[in-house]
């Protein structure tokens, strides 16, 4: 992999690709597979008005412009309120491919959201190498994450209380119900760990729930995937339970990315006997009062899933409060408005305060 190695110096490093620990000047090579999780250099040849920012592996963000040079890495998306994409078979130098999300994910992009208009453009300029050989030059294509995910690993949540946020689609508010949460748990003077089970590579939420007072975090990033699916989710989930459970902190939140309808991988999860055993109380985020209803049944009748509480959009005025309590019968508290009840209502409903607790 050494032959045809060169030196790129480059403008931004991508949340992506974080783990990696890469300078601002990376070595590169033109052999490139095309396979999930392969950290590659690209120049970023055109300008965006919206959508224009990139997490970088610092978690600041930053506004892309055409000639940047940027690391991220290859991956597939499929997004309602976003851009879905493909890794392409292939992959060369001079290859224009697209940013298919603002952590650095690139791929060939099949289908746009108009609110996001068209995707950056970007040319291939090789794929990054590390050196794990020490004292030889003998480079390999660096790849995301820490770790590699151990399919047939066992769950053990050493009888740690566990919330798990889920949603009737993306943007339903399930990171700031999580935060909520999370803040009021701290306030009551418990350990939180916190971890985000699905979704693309971005470490956005886990960074709020981190400034919401977790103590530790997590994403599926960590170990190597960009992006969830029904078929890595369930193992994903267990291995950061597992994870964090180990540290003993006095709770785990964690959330399910994308809707309980979607490509990620949430209905896979909540399919397993084991996770399902595992989830002390279940928090739904919802759009609307019909997503609300919906997301109840399914829950319920496919899961065979209690939720403790429904929160989100569909809660942003007494109306919607009213209607999810009358004719859903699940308490309903909005993040924002009522972060403190919510956090104190799901305590109570895990058994970490005791109704009528000060």
């Amino acid at each position: 992999m050494a032959n045809g190695m060169r030196s790129v110096v480059v403008d931004k490093i991508a949340s992506v690709a974080q783990a990696c620990g890469l300078s601002h000047e990376v070595r590169v090579a033109a052999d490139i597979p095309a396979e999930e999780g392969v950290v590659i250099v690209v120049e970023v040849l055109t300008n965006k008005s919206t959508y224009n920012q990139l997490e970088l592996s610092s978690g600041r963000m930053a506004k892309v412009r055409k000639g940047d040079v940027v690391v991220g890495a290859l991956g597939h998306r499929k997004a309602l309120f976003g851009y879905s994409g493909h890794i392409p078979p292939a992959v060369k130098v001079g290859d224009v491919i697209q940013m298919l999300n603002i952590g650095g994910v690139l791929g060939v992009c099949d289908s746009i959201n108009p609110d996001k208009g068209q995707p950056f453009d970007c040319r291939v300029l090789g794929v990054v190498l590390r050196f794990p050989y020490l004292g030889e030059r003998i480079g390999v294509p660096a790849r995301v994450g820490h770790r590699k995910l151990d399919p047939s690993a066992r769950l053990e949540t050493l009888n740690v209380p566990v919330v798990a946020l889920a949603g009737t689609c993306m943007e339903a508010g399930k990171t700031a119900a999580a935060c909520a949460v999370i803040s009021r748990m701290r306030h009551r003077g418990l350990t939180v760990d916190a971890f985000k089970a699905t979704g693309v590579s971005l470490r956005r939420d886990i960074l709020a729930m981190e400034d919401a007072g977790a103590r530790r975090s997590a994403i599926f990033t960590d170990f190597g995937v960009v992006t969830t699916t029904r078929s890595n989710g369930p193992a994903l989930t267990r291995a950061m339970l597992t994870e964090l459970a180990a540290g003993k902190p006095d709770v785990i939140v964690f959330e399910l990315g994308d809707g309980i309808l979607g490509t990620y991988g949430v209905d896979a999860i909540l399919e397993c006997p084991d996770i399902r055993a595992a989830l002390t109380g279940v928090v739904l985020s919802a759009n609307d009062p019909v997503a609300a209803w919906g997301g109840v049944k399914l829950l319920r009748e496919r899961f065979e899933i209690e939720p403790c509480v429904v929160t989100g959009p569909a809660t942003d005025n007494q109306v919607g409060v009213d209607l999810i309590t009358e004719q859903l019968r699940v308490p309903a508290f909005n993040a924002i408005s009522s972060g403190a009840q919510l956090g104190e209502h799901v305590m109570q409903a895990v058994g970490l305060v005791r109704q009528g607790e000060p």
